[in-house]
């Protein structure tokens, strides 16, 4: 379920913005999603004119787009940190910097990468932005535990929804071979504790709240950059 809102001015304003802290030499995490796909691309351009980075992405859809755009690319496996990595966000909490991700169903490649850097640098328009979280948490699940991890979520309060595939009959399978459940759990008051709860949930493989990992967030705005950092 991708969110849509802002400009793609504000998206690229916000993308070229976290750009400026790449450094030569750098490995790069690369998110994916519309806001991200405006920095690999100018990263790429980058790269053409002599910085020397490795990109780490972050699913399918990132790496096609690093390729095309002609940045070196690594696995986690061929590197010992990344330095910085850049990704969107479905939803950011002003109150905390906690996230909702997973809008492209790529929530569990993101959170490991973006984890691992040793800063992450979050692109964002204004309409992604909240006092608290309350957009619907996407869950990545094992095919076979999608019943029972139903259960569990509708027991913590969260209402959840099988995510379904556009152009195609049958649901979102992740790049993982994952199914992806959707869970409304209206405004969220403690998300530090709701993602404690998801993850201890069996058969669930990665939730998209993002508690304590944002470091800087670029917000595009109409006339410029608000940059908060956490």
């Amino acid at each position: 379920m991708k969110t849509t809102g802002g400009t793609d001015e504000q998206k690229r304003r916000a993308a070229l913005a976290a750009v400026e802290s790449v450094e030569d030499g750098m490995v790069v995490g690369l998110g994916t999603g519309s806001t991200t796909a405006f920095a690999i691309r100018k990263l790429g351009d980058l790269v053409g004119s002599g910085l020397d980075i490795r990109g780490v992405p972050t699913s399918f859809a990132a790496r096609e787009l690093a390729r095309e755009a002609g940045i070196p690319l690594a696995s986690l496996d061929e590197i010992s940190a990344i330095d910085l990595a850049i990704d969107g966000a479905d939803q950011v909490a002003t109150s905390d910097g906690a996230l909702v991700k997973g809008g492209g169903a790529a929530h569990a490649r993101e959170k490991i990468v973006d984890a691992f850097a040793d800063e992450f640098h979050v692109v964002a328009d204004p309409s992604k932005l909240a006092e608290t979280l309350s957009h619907s948490i996407p869950v990545e699940v094992l095919p076979t535990a999608r019943t029972t991890v139903s259960a569990a979520v509708s027991d913590l309060g969260g209402d959840p929804v099988l995510r379904r595939a556009e152009r195609k009959d049958g649901p979102v399978v992740t790049d993982n071979g994952n199914l992806v459940l959707d869970c409304d759990f209206g405004e969220i008051s403690d998300s530090e504790s709701l993602a404690t709860a998801l993850s201890a949930i069996p058969g669930v493989v990665e939730h998209g709240i993002f508690v304590g990992l944002a470091d800087v967030v670029y917000v595009g705005t109409a006339d410029g950059v608000d940059v908060v950092e956490f």
